[in-house]
């Protein structure tokens, strides 16, 4: 992992969107930082605002969504003040995605080859591209091939419908990588492929990041390839930031009774035959969140404290962590039972 500067800067940001004459707060008092060569992960249940985060950071945020509050800097530039044609210079070169399901992300009418042609041709410049294709395409092949992709001077010319998912999910990153971005945000990147498929992905993103010092963005609801692949995480819980840290750490000795509860929830061959274990209550909904810790209903340390003002996100041993608990200006005073559990 790199040291020195931040690439990439998240603070207090605020993500809403409307729906009719109603608002709904998505993401909440967000802040986290990301280094050049790290990858940070990023993790919690669906819903909570992994994907909101990336359309945030990429500029990308659906029609009625919003960003309301905080900064967003790369490199030290406010993305939140450019416009769309310096977006779109930035998408790509400076920082580009992965998405879920690259079947809906590659046009299906296009060839591979034509698709990272075009790519490339969005950056340059009308005067640069003449005699320019021949190039691109070799470009095309080359990156390809780097990302495992079998015969890619023949099957440059085939169409996204001809590729199984792991080697259209390679041919997604392949597409991310061309124009060598700083950072590369991967939202559920493996999700949809079996556990061999999913293997291979996860070791070629570790060799960008070793090979190119790339800043990866890992966004995941598996706590195991986090565990794997990340140097850093943050645990995320309706909306908001609920702890970080360095990822031994955080799976070693969690300390938001959330990270806790959900990394007690993992099956364990130690526990076979056993219930599986899980979270009782469910998530508030972003229409109806609770005024203290949103986590409450849910905790078995809840104490009435935690039902009035929140949480702040304050420091501890290295970590951060959004929890009374380790607030010593919240008020609150853990019983016996909490001081041994977080000791």
């Amino acid at each position: 992992m790199s040291g020195g500067e931040p690439l990439l800067e998240v603070d207090g940001l605020e993500v809403t969107y409307q729906k009719g004459d109603l608002s709904h707060v998505a993401l909440q008092d967000m802040s986290l930082q990301v280094r050049a060569g790290e990858i940070l992960g990023i993790v919690g249940e669906s819903g909570c605002g992994k994907s909101t985060l990336s359309a945030a950071v990429m500029r990308l945020l659906a029609a009625n969504g919003a960003i309301t509050a905080g900064s967003i800097r790369l490199k030290g530039q406010e993305l939140r003040s450019l416009q769309p044609a310096q977006l779109r210079q930035i998408r790509g070169r400076e920082i580009a995605m992965i998405f879920q399901d690259p079947l809906t992300s590659l046009n299906p009418t296009f060839r591979i080859g034509t698709q990272l042609v075009d790519a490339q041709k969005a950056h340059t410049s009308r005067r640069s591209r003449r005699g320019l294709d021949r190039e691109l395409r070799r470009r095309a092949i080359d990156m390809l091939t780097q990302v495992g992709i079998p015969d890619a001077q023949e099957r440059v010319d085939h169409f996204p419908h001809e590729f199984s998912g792991g080697m259209r999910q390679r041919i997604m990153i392949a597409l991310a990588l061309l124009l060598e971005p700083a950072l590369l945000i991967a939202d559920e990147p493996t999700s949809a492929l079996d556990v061999t498929l999913q293997a291979q992905i996860l070791e070629l993103l570790s060799r960008l990041r070793t090979e190119r010092g790339t800043a990866i963005m890992f966004i995941s609801h598996d706590l195991g390839v986090v565990s794997q692949l990340c140097d850093r995480v943050v645990v995320m819980y309706a909306g908001q930031p609920v702890e970080e840290g360095d990822v031994a750490s955080v799976f070693e000795r969690p300390l938001h009774p959330y990270t806790q509860a959900l990394l007690g929830a993992i099956p364990s061959r130690k526990r076979r035959g056993a219930a599986l274990v899980t979270i009782p209550g469910r998530v508030p909904s972003l229409a109806d969140l609770p005024q203290g810790c949103r986590f409450a209903d849910r905790c078995q340390f809840v104490q009435d404290v935690n039902r009035g003002a929140a949480p702040r996100y304050v420091g501890v041993d290295g970590r951060r962590v959004r929890c009374n608990i380790y607030d010593p200006e919240s008020g609150y005073r853990p019983a016996a039972a909490v001081q041994e559990s977080i000791s």
